[in-house]
């Protein structure tokens, strides 16, 4: 495992006496997506933090690459509505980005148009894209996104699914993923890891889907619509509204929250 980006070994995190994260053993390999996925309260916001160094855990071990370049996407931007802030000046908050930079990384997520737009008036689509194109301007060698598909309708999803692989497979970065949206991950992801305060299963999708603790962490139905193959001659643009023609295939979910 010495190819891994980022390690996690035996790691314990507690808070008031509680357990939240209990003996976690996870890793990211370059151009591989691990996706987190369980109930509310499972700890994944907590192993998240964990990973990005914000918290020490209690005891286990966090280990890192040398000089390792993350770049972090979180769940929601939240801006002071009366705030003056375009997209522009949003991504130069990146320190020492310019505005062809930031503009090449709008191009890559597919938002270049937004980039004058004030960030408070883009919309839920274009609000992840941009976060996102935050994240790679970090030229990151592991992408951590908390929850990236948040706020955005179900074709919509599925499109950004659709670009982090396709992220992936440009810069050959790890990914590790937080998601709720158990079907279209399942499609799209290399590892999963069902966490309840602990792993309770790992592997690859299809060995995970049958497994019993996966089943009661999400239920029967998940069983059989964990990975569901939607085709498509068809597809969206940022808000969800079909363009016709594109000639690709990619998987539908439904937004499953949990908890």
């Amino acid at each position: 495992m010495s190819d891994a980006l980022i390690r996690l070994e035996q790691v314990t995190v507690s808070f008031a006496g509680q357990n939240t994260l209990e003996r976690i053993d996870l890793a990211v390999r370059p151009g591989e997506i691990v996706t987190l996925i369980g109930p509310n309260g499972a700890g994944k916001t907590t192993l998240v933090r964990a990973v990005l160094g914000l918290l020490t855990p209690d005891s286990g071990k966090v280990w890192r690459k040398s000089r390792l370049r993350i770049g972090y996407m979180p769940q929601k931007l939240q801006v002071d509505a009366t705030l003056p802030l375009s997209v522009l000046r949003f991504l130069r908050l990146v320190p020492g980005v310019t505005r062809e930079q930031a503009l090449a990384a709008l191009h890559e997520v597919g938002a270049a148009q937004v980039i004058d737009s004030p960030v408070q008036t883009i919309s839920g689509g274009e609000t992840q894209r941009v976060l996102l194109a935050r994240a790679l301007l970090r030229e990151p060698e592991l992408l951590v996104l908390d929850e990236p598909v948040q706020g955005v309708d179900v074709a919509g999803q599925a499109e950004l699914y659709s670009l982090i692989t396709r992220l992936r497979d440009r810069h050959r970065c790890g990914v590790l993923m937080v998601s709720h949206d158990l079907h279209v991950v399942m499609s799209t992801t290399d590892q999963v890891a069902c966490l309840n305060r602990h792993v309770r299963r790992s592997g690859h999708p299809e060995q995970v889907s049958g497994d019993p603790a996966f089943v009661e962490l999400f239920g029967e139905a998940a069983r059989s619509l964990a990975i569901y193959h939607h085709h498509h001659d068809h597809a969206h643009t940022l808000h969800g509204e079909v363009v016709a023609d594109a000639g690709h295939t990619h998987s539908h979910g439904t937004h499953c929250n949990h908890g």
